[in-house]
């Protein structure tokens, strides 16, 4: 999707407007006019969408039928995404099993059941499908006023597969998921710490093998809720004397999912890039130019005003923060293999919250605070390591960036010079990143 106009006005204008400091009730009462413009924006630019039920995005077509059930409660209706069976079979096929996917569940809230763009046995976990999908629930926060953090996810067979794919790689989106008769191949289900996943096959469901593959991931379930207590809710289910159909039984997983609402600001996530890879996964996201790879792993854990990463395969990362994750009138403290990262007052800033909403596209990512987080910043104020400054001096550099240590961009230059004439105005602490090419160097210097 297109950058906002707005977006580039703020660009343009340095984001100063925004970035002035706000007390936590200020803070709250900026959120609001913040979501309310969003919306605004965002419902104009899905019109065409939601009209013509379909989402249509870099020459693929999603379409769908929904159903909306029952009277709008406080906070908005769920949303419930169901894909449908089908796979690498003629187009006549796959249309049949989506129109009984639209009839097979009936939870209250809008149920939506879309047709997958493609024909083929991976049609529910090609790469767009993500994207897609965050459209979907965009689309529907800002048209049907859905609640965000009760979005659910299921789907049968090949939906099926679809679940066991897309749940761990967005599970910061679902407030439960549950994977009815499809097969896990390689997935990781390590992301599922917050997100409560039941699974649901037959044991006489033999193709693929199935029955032993979901009996197998249960266990693994089973192993990883045992590390982290509280964590990894899960629900298996080997429904005896069935085969690929369970004649409905599996609807009960429709009651045990609207238990649960999406934790948005959990205080453990577990981030482990799958096969599509995200710049972002609830409080966390990657700094340009930050490129991921499959099996880059960012663990982090909350303690009241602490944050400790256990693991960050990466130079440097966004920590988003908001008065219900810590207490924003106190000191953060981040710290990362025993060091102490950064240690201070984080802003709330109406900047923080405009940019992450706008790159999230879900009003519970705004955020009123974030930090830019390296592994070579130091929190000591006098004793700081900083970058090699005779990186400064090398022939191949493409641009240097400066960032306070909460994350602002303070300058961006392509010429040593007009960097060196910033650090001496600036004469403050600061984290630079030097481009060489396709990689780059990060340190803090003053």
């Amino acid at each position: 999707m297109k950058t906002p106009v707005i977006l580039v006005l703020l660009s343009l204008m340095g984001g100063s407007l925004f970035a002035q400091s706000l007390d936590k009730q200020e803070a709250e009462s900026v959120k609001k006019q913040v979501i309310a413009e969003w919306k605004s924006q965002m419902s104009n630019l899905y019109d065409a969408d939601y009209k013509e039920h379909i989402m249509r995005r870099d020459g693929l077509a999603l379409p769908l039928a929904y159903i909306i059930r029952g009277a709008e409660p406080a906070g908005g209706r769920s949303l419930w995404i169901s894909m449908h069976g089908g796979g690498n079979a003629p187009k006549e096929t796959n249309d049949q099993q989506w129109e009984n996917q639209i009839y097979l569940y009936a939870p209250q809230g809008i149920y939506v059941a879309p047709r997958a763009p493609w024909d083929d046995w991976d049609m529910w976990f090609k790469a767009p499908i993500d994207s897609l999908f965050q459209d979907l629930i965009t689309m529907m926060i800002v048209k049907e006023n859905i609640n965000p953090d009760k979005v659910y996810i299921l789907g049968y067979s090949a939906g099926g597969d679809g679940v066991w794919r897309l749940a761990p790689r967005l599970a910061d989106h679902w407030a439960a998921a549950s994977m009815m008769a499809g097969h896990p191949g390689d997935v990781g289900l390590r992301n599922l710490v917050n997100t409560p996943f039941s699974m649901w096959v037959g044991a006489l469901d033999a193709a693929y093998d199935r029955n032993k593959e979901v009996e197998k991931r249960g266990k693994e379930m089973d192993e990883l809720s045992q590390t982290v207590p509280g964590k990894y809710i899960h629900e298996t289910h080997i429904v005896a004397g069935k085969g690929h159909w369970m004649d409905q039984m599996d609807t009960a997983a429709i009651s045990w999912m609207q238990r649960y609402t999406r934790d948005a600001h959990p205080k453990q996530v577990v981030w482990t890039q799958e096969e599509c890879l995200r710049d972002a996964f609830y409080w966390v996201s990657l700094p340009y130019p930050v490129i991921p790879a499959r099996g880059n792993t960012f663990d982090a854990r909350i303690d009241g005003n602490t944050i400790t990463i256990d693991k960050m395969d990466y130079d440097s990362v966004i920590v988003w923060l908001d008065d219900d994750m810590v207490d924003l009138s106190q000191p953060v403290t981040i710290q990362y293999e025993g060091k102490t990262l950064f240690n201070q007052v984080v802003e709330r800033t109406e900047e923080s919250m405009r940019q992450s909403i706008y790159e999230r596209k879900d009003p519970s990512f705004c955020f009123p605070a974030k930090v830019l987080v390296s592994k070579f910043m130091r929190a000591q104020s006098t004793s700081v390591g900083e970058i090699d400054n005779n990186l400064l001096w090398r022939d191949d550099i493409q641009r240097f960036e400066a960032y306070d240590l909460q994350g602002h961009l303070l300058h961006s230059s392509t010429q040593r010079d007009e960097y060196l004439r910033f650090s001496q105005t600036w004469n403050q602490l600061h984290i630079l990143k030097i481009f060489f090419g396709k990689t780059w160097k990060a340190g803090v210097r003053k």
